[in-house]
């Protein structure tokens, strides 16, 4: 089993209030990834930036970021868990937003449990296993 990073955890880290190598060697063994999804969403906090010195930052963390994680791709099995999802969340009248959607699916499709901050709205999905990662007591 592996994980899979929510961009509120990476945003955490960005901002230097949680340090990501601790939880990742907790893991020892399992691989973290992250999803196109969590890309997009980073790469948009890049473009939203209104200051060049700002973007530069960011653009460098997230740049950072694509080149330390596998980036997991949407595929067939992501949709049709992501459909599952969907409907069940649909039905039962607790919907969350579409991207974390995308994610849940993809955790399911690929048997990973989700990393995030956000655990208010992944604990509603039924069958997924949700971890949130808080800053490590090293030493």
């Amino acid at each position: 089993m592996g994980v899979l990073i929510d961009a509120s955890i990476l945003i955490e880290v960005e901002r230097g209030r949680l340090g990501v190598e601790p939880h990742v060697a907790l893991h020892e063994g399992e691989e973290a990834f992250i999803s196109v999804v969590t890309a997009s969403e980073l790469l948009h906090g890049v473009h939203r930036a209104m200051r060049a010195d700002i973007r530069a930052k960011r653009s460098a963390f997230v740049e950072g970021i694509l080149e330390h994680f596998p980036l997991l791709e949407i595929d067939s099995t992501c949709a049709r868990a992501h459909a599952r999802v969907w409907a069940d969340l649909r039905q039962a009248g607790t919907m969350i937003g579409p991207h974390d959607l995308w994610l849940a699916a993809t955790c399911q499709a690929h048997g990973l449990t989700m990393v995030t901050a956000n655990v208010r709205a992944f604990e509603r999905v039924p069958g997924l296993s949700v971890e949130v990662w808080a800053e490590v007591a090293l030493g």
